[in-house]
């Protein structure tokens, strides 16, 4: 498991201290993971598979697929959740908070400004 973890750290190009921050451990701990020299519990699993959204099965075995295919419903709704937990005053929740007061008009026109984005690309 120890040479997933770092796989599945490095996929991500994080630090040791980064990965640790997003699993609540101390970054010592991940490099004990990393070495070998300890195992995960059960609950830093389960952080590393929601975060990372990696494969149960496959970091503990090796087998199967390292990463959970999502659809795109639940990218979605998990990038609005990012997006309400950065709080009002980031830039992304004032844009979406803008876009709900939009209507129909607001939206054809919007569509057709990216529609003219995406062609000038």
């Amino acid at each position: 498991m120890n040479n997933r973890i770092k796989e599945i750290r490095s996929h991500f190009n994080l630090t040791q201290q980064e990965f640790a921050d997003k699993i609540k451990v101390k970054r010592n701990t991940v490099a004990t993971y990393e070495m070998g020299r300890s195992v995960p519990s059960d609950s830093a699993i389960a952080l590393i598979c929601k975060e990372f959204s990696v494969n149960e099965y496959w970091l503990r075995t090796g087998d199967g697929e390292p990463f959970v295919k999502k659809t795109k419903d639940e990218e979605i709704a998990e990038m609005f959740a990012d997006i309400q937990a950065a709080g009002e005053k980031s830039f992304k929740y004032r844009l979406i908070a803008a876009l709900r007061k939009l209507d129909e008009k607001d939206w054809d026109s919007l569509e057709k400004l990216v529609d003219s984005m995406v062609q000038d690309k």
